[in-house]
């Protein structure tokens, strides 16, 4: 099971602290450090079932600079996974990848299927 948060992320502290009172065992990844290639985040979100747009922190302050609620739209799917990868900072996070599944952010109950 991998782990991808940033450390300072109080979301990710939260699922982090659930994974660790749950016993759950997982390799964790500093998003900042080593942000996720376009590989991993076209296969993640493959396996996901999600809209693409849910792979973005659109709370951070990157996502805000850029403006990409304005340009997201009009990017192809390619590009914007393209873009996701130049940068562990514009990626939601955490995220947890049990075999196939994958989770974004942290809920729970997301995080209970997924650790079956």
């Amino acid at each position: 099971m991998n782990f991808i948060c940033y450390p300072k992320c109080t979301t990710c502290q939260k699922a982090k602290k659930w994974l660790d009172a749950n016993g759950v065992s997982y390799d964790l990844r500093d998003i900042k450090e080593q942000n996720p290639s376009y590989e991993e985040l076209k296969s993640w979100y493959g396996m996901s079932g999600l809209p693409l747009k849910k792979f973005f922190n659109t709370s951070g302050l990157l996502y805000k600079s850029m403006e990409l609620k304005n340009k997201l739209p009009e990017m192809s799917e390619e590009e914007q996974l393209r873009l996701l990868a130049t940068d562990g900072m514009l990626v939601k996070r955490p995220i947890l990848i049990n075999g196939s599944k994958v989770v974004v952010g942290f809920k729970e109950s997301d995080y209970e299927e997924a650790v079956k």
